[in-house]
């Protein structure tokens, strides 16, 4: 982002000092939390036959998305739903282990696969935002950095409301992904308590990654659009 100090001359912004300073430790805590429950949960084989791939594949056939396809990618933790080829992409270790860990991140996607199966309401509007949100990230700062310049009110207005499509995109990411980890969570609990239980502390220190960058964007947002403002 860009720390300029407008309305001040060039030089420190405590506001924007304070919000990189709290988005960094965000990101720091919640990593490193996600890092050490995905470790200790590699460490417990789970209770049920086969890798993560492999309970993965009977959530999908069990909840009515059977055609959803899976494959091996490069890569720690670089899981991922594809709605495009509509396949689980799961990482070496998640895909090949059986642990609890792996088995939860792999029904986790598993879940992403059956939300867009069942035409899940959150999940379409997400995708349907990606080509838009893919363009306002790249092109916000630019514009933002051309309407400081010039000196032009319009163009700063125009690059917060391209920031506000890149929050809208984080804010509706949070029920999504909420939404999977709990078909996953009740799909476990259905063949194995123990899974389960491992799969909410997984599942639940991932989720505060995406609270974490849904927090630091709706920060950002407020700065930006305040700064703005100061300059009407």
């Amino acid at each position: 982002m860009y720390g300029y100090g407008y309305g001040y001359g060039y030089g420190y912004d405590l506001p924007y000092l304070a919000i990189a300073i709290i988005s960094m430790i965000l990101g720091f805590a919640t990593q490193g939390y996600i890092n050490s429950t995905y470790r200790k949960w590699s460490q417990v084989p789970t209770s049920l036959s086969g890798t993560g791939a492999d309970v993965a594949r009977r959530m999908l056939d069990a909840n009515g998305a059977s055609e959803v396809g899976i494959t091996q990618v490069e890569g720690r933790l670089t899981d991922h739903y594809d709605p495009r080829d509509n396949r689980l992409h799961l990482s070496s270790d998640n895909y090949g282990r059986g642990t609890v860990a792996s088995v939860a991140v792999a029904c986790h996607e598993a879940g992403h696969a059956v939300q867009n199966a069942t035409g899940y309401g959150m999940m379409r509007l997400r995708t349907a935002l990606v080509p838009v949100v893919n363009f306002a990230s790249q092109a916000w700062g630019l514009v933002f950095v051309a309407g400081l310049f010039l000196n032009m009110l319009q163009l700063m207005q125009l690059a917060v409301a391209f920031f506000a499509v890149s929050v809208l995109f984080h804010l509706v990411t949070l029920p999504v992904e909420i939404d999977a980890s709990r078909r996953a969570v009740e799909y476990l609990g259905t063949v194995s308590a123990v899974d389960q239980t491992g799969a909410k502390k997984v599942l639940t220190a991932a989720a505060l990654t995406y609270v974490a960058a849904a927090l630091t964007s709706v920060m950002q947002l407020m700065y930006y659009a305040g700064r703005t403002r100061s300059r009407d």
